[in-house]
């Protein structure tokens, strides 16, 4: 059934086709409109879930760890100043493997208050063990949420789907909406393997000694990289029941090319367009666009990359005093790698800054008419 809705209300129709059964919720632009829309489908009956309204950020991600760690599934959404609440929360339920699902729409970080796309607030939260995954369109934000419960479930890692300010959350697109029955053919209902049993107590987040920490730290990384072939798999039984796949990376007509372009979310469809044009006026360009950051894909960007001498990186963030995380986080993974490209990482479009496909087109020329980055100092592009 295609519909046409702005990113926030796909995902609102994904968490009600997921039949979740509790959301906490705190508004905050730009991902008010999620919450909203959830409310609505609570008051008119459409979805059976437990609806909270808490008072803050830290408190909506408190409640859905309590919620998860008693067995049932669990929803809310958040952006840029909220997200950065919840950083406490986040190890927290990350910790206690609770398989939470959480939309954060990508915003500018004050100060100076900025409403606009940037997506620093959720890059900066890499390191709290919560997958995540930047979406392109508003297709990938409906399919995405959906794959996110079952991924999470499966590991127990919780997960992060973003998705841009304003370009995508409030905008409209055509999206397919699978039927319930389809949806709960794909999506069982949730099976807790632990949760709180008063007939079966047990101790949760206790403290513990160097070497129970260490290797709890370790189990929870190699979960972690354990998503790789989950998130696949997910994927490909989308693909299967629904014919859509979206991948972990996107990469497109990088066979022979001499500049790799690596982007994500909103950014990877106008690449596409100044791909195709560079393309056109002889130039050997191609792009990949990154829809799995946590964990880290980098095997199969190495793959994608072969044997392309240069790349450049597009970021729409910053980790100040080093530069586009992105860009970073590919040359740490391809370091020691037999065909190591340069790498020339741009920092574009914060604060909601346009990236157009002349821009994107500029940045790649850049990149083919220098022999290497200086420094690998970020390159700042307006």
């Amino acid at each position: 059934m295609k519909q046409l809705l702005m990113g926030d209300h796909a995902v609102s129709r994904a968490v009600g086709l997921a039949k979740v059964d509790f959301i906490a919720a705190y508004p905050i632009t730009p991902q008010t409109l999620i919450v909203e829309e959830l409310s609505e489908m609570v008051a008119r009956g459409d979805i059976k879930t437990q609806y909270v309204k808490v008072e803050s950020e830290h408190t909506a991600l408190a409640a859905c760890m309590g919620a998860s760690m008693a067995g049932v599934r669990t929803f809310t959404a958040t952006a840029s100043q909220g997200l950065l609440l919840m950083h406490e929360i986040l190890h927290w339920s990350a910790g206690a493997r609770t398989p939470i699902v959480m939309v954060n729409v990508n915003r500018a970080i004050a100060p100076p208050w900025n409403l606009w796309s940037e997506q620093t607030d959720s890059l900066s939260q890499r390191d709290t063990g919560w997958l995540q995954f930047y979406c392109e369109n508003n297709q990938d934000v409906l399919d995405t949420t959906l794959q996110a419960f079952k991924i999470a479930e499966q590991t127990l890692v919780p997960a992060m789907l973003v998705l841009d300010a304003f370009i995508l959350s409030h905008t409209t697109e055509p999206v397919d909406v699978p039927e319930q029955a389809e949806a709960d053919a794909f999506l069982p209902p949730y099976q807790p393997r632990h949760m709180l049993d008063t007939n079966d107590p047990k101790a949760f987040g206790s403290i513990t000694g160097a070497e129970d920490y260490f290797e709890l730290k370790r189990l929870r990384h190699d979960s972690m990289i354990d998503v790789i072939q989950v998130a696949a798999d997910v994927d490909a039984e989308y693909q299967q029941r629904f014919g859509r796949s979206h991948g972990l990376i996107r990469p497109y007509r990088c066979d022979d090319a001499e500049l790799v372009i690596v982007t994500s979310g909103t950014t990877s469809s106008t690449a596409r367009v100044a791909v195709d044009a560079m393309r056109g006026a002889g130039k050997a360009v191609g792009m990949i666009n990154i829809r799995l950051f946590r964990p880290f894909p980098g095997e199969l960007l190495a793959a994608a990359i072969g044997g392309a001498p240069k790349v450049a990186v597009v970021d729409r963030n910053l980790s100040v005093g080093l530069g586009g995380i992105f860009a970073q986080e590919l040359r740490a993974s391809l370091y020691g790698h037999d065909k190591q490209p340069e790498i020339f990482g741009f920092v574009t479009g914060l604060g909601g800054g346009d990236i157009t496909p002349d821009s994107v087109t500029a940045m790649a020329e850049h990149a083919l008419a220098e022999k290497a980055p200086a420094d690998h100092a970020p390159i700042w592009w307006k």
